[in-house]
């Protein structure tokens, strides 16, 4: 244990005050200097108080009144005990920064990953491995020698390293909704990280965030909260932005989640940035996603009574979320802009919620459920395009309202995506086997001229019109739709699609 703290100036802290500090019982920023003026920067005051916390495992509350400023030097505080930022401001000052890859805070863990040996191969669906384990752990597997998620468009790329994570218990039992997704005949890396089984609580803060002025280009700022510890609750905390100009880098989200399982974000605040247009890998113009809220490599997240500062239906500001590699991730009581699983998710649950113009964007497998919710873009549901609008599961739909594009007038579908069947996307593509669609509300009362309904499925692929046409990666479609109880404002019926020819063979059943 270290004897001498420091203080942020880097002399040494009595041990006068370190005593009376730890016989106080909790870690307070003014005691290691921090001014909360708002004008000075607090960043290494706040990082001596979480260092001082974290080796003498005491809590940290921050003074309700101050305003911390935080400028742009290279530096992430690692928070590994409960943190109460309060009633306080913080504000993060984006126009000058040092190294735009550091997040702000890390919620970070005690346990060390260890890399076992042998295991040299897994199975989709495996419901145990061999592992000698202390207690809950993830699992990280990857074969570096197979690409998966090869996008196609505007940002194509050349793929992902087949990558897994999946959460087990003290025997190797793999929790069923965090399942293998792949057969992996080769294992290039394997780590096991044990589960923090306490939890952490991240309550209160009032973070704005001044945005960067960078040139418009696809260099993300991180610059947020980090959360790779598993068993967290991020609690009551609101994060605002400002100063965004005529150009910016994006943002890969204020809170971040990676690495870690059991995290739920409450009762908070956050807010869509401005969209910038750059050029992307396939030399034409794109709009750039930039997040407040990203999942990556995460399991059994959740965002309960969460609502976004901004308009959800102002196109002017991307959607709020984005993920990769995610497991059971829930929208719970959620008013945000958008719902999105880049490369995959596996289980995700919406409910009591409203999405807005950028709506439900899924790429994945397993059960997505959607219930009591409200959902106001083009689609209900929309399955990615760029990585094969590829669902291998079930979609089940119930008690929802659909409001195409918030109340404009367009020829909707509730399913969207496409696929003509020729690029490889590294894995087949499937449209879901089962949905069911129960008790929906159709507000299309603004329907275009000439409208003929709301269509089942959009327009996968215009240039299936008949048995002519050749799938060099074949689109495994729907089996079976069942329809209980949808209703439109326009009295029209739900279309199958604008393309019967390409859903001939789905069954559809109607139970009104």
């Amino acid at each position: 244990m270290n004897q001498n703290p420091t203080s942020p100036a880097g002399a040494a802290l009595s041990a006068e005050k370190a005593q009376a500090i730890k016989a106080k019982g909790v870690v307070e920023y003014a005691d290691f200097g921090a001014v909360g003026d708002g004008k000075t920067d607090d960043i290494e005051a706040i990082f001596a108080a979480h260092a001082f916390a974290n080796e003498h495992r005491l809590p940290v509350k921050a003074d309700g009144k101050a305003t911390y400023y935080i400028g742009g030097k290279g530096r992430t505080v690692e928070i590994m005990t409960d943190t109460d930022f309060n009633t306080a401001a913080f504000v993060i000052d984006d126009t000058q920064v040092e190294n735009r890859n550091l997040n702000i805070f890390a919620v970070s863990s005690t346990q060390k990953a260890t890399k076992p040996g042998g295991i040299v191969s897994l199975k989709r669906g495996q419901e145990k491995v061999s592992l000698a384990l202390r207690g809950p752990s993830l699992v990280t597997v990857t074969n570096s020698k197979v690409k998966r998620y090869i996008r196609f468009g505007a940002n194509q790329n050349s793929g992902a390293a087949q990558t897994d994570i999946f959460q087990v218990d003290v025997n190797g039992v793999v929790d069923p909704l965090t399942p293998i997704l792949w057969d992996f005949d080769e294992i290039t890396d394997l780590s096991v990280l044990p589960m923090d089984e306490s939890t952490l609580r991240i309550t209160g803060g009032r973070f704005t965030t001044i945005a960067n002025q960078e040139a418009s280009k696809y260099s993300y700022y991180a610059r947020g909260i980090l959360i790779r510890r598993s068993n967290v609750i991020v609690d009551g905390l609101s994060h605002l932005v400002t100063g965004e100009g005529e150009s910016g880098a994006p943002y890969g989200g204020f809170i971040s989640v990676t690495n870690c399982a059991k995290v739920t974000v409450q009762n908070t605040v956050l807010t869509g940035h401005k969209i910038y247009n750059t050029i992307g890998s396939a030399g034409r113009g794109v709009s750039m996603g930039t997040y407040d809220i990203n999942v990556n490599r995460a399991l059994n997240v959740s965002f309960v009574h969460c609502k976004q500062s901004n308009d959800i239906h102002d196109p002017r500001y991307w959607g709020i979320m984005g993920s990769n590699f995610g497991k059971n991730l829930v929208y719970d009581h959620c008013i945000f802009s958008r719902f999105d699983a880049h490369m995959g998710v596996a289980n995700a649950t919406i409910r009591h919620s409203t999405l807005g113009h950028q709506g439900i964007n899924l790429i994945g497998s397993g059960r997505f459920i959607l219930e009591h919710s409200t959902v106001c873009a083009r689609s209900l549901v929309n399955l990615r395009p760029d990585y094969g609008s590829t669902w291998q599961g079930e979609l089940t739909i119930r008690d929802c309202v659909f409001k195409p594009g918030n109340g404009k007038p367009m020829s909707a579908a509730l399913v969207g995506g496409s696929n003509a069947g020729q690029h490889d996307f590294g894995y087949t593509c499937y449209m879901p086997e089962r949905i069911t669609i129960e008790n929906l509300q159709i507000d299309d009362s603004q329907h275009p001229d000439q409208y003929d309904g709301p269509a089942l499925f959009d327009d996968f692929n215009p240039k299936m019109t008949d048995e002519s046409y050749e799938e060099k990666y074949p689109y495994v479609l729907t089996k079976e739709v069942i329809l209980k109880k949808v209703s439109t404002a326009s009295g029209k019926e739900v279309r199958v699609c604008n393309n019967p020819f390409m859903f001939r063979q789905v069954k559809v059943v109607r139970e009104d």
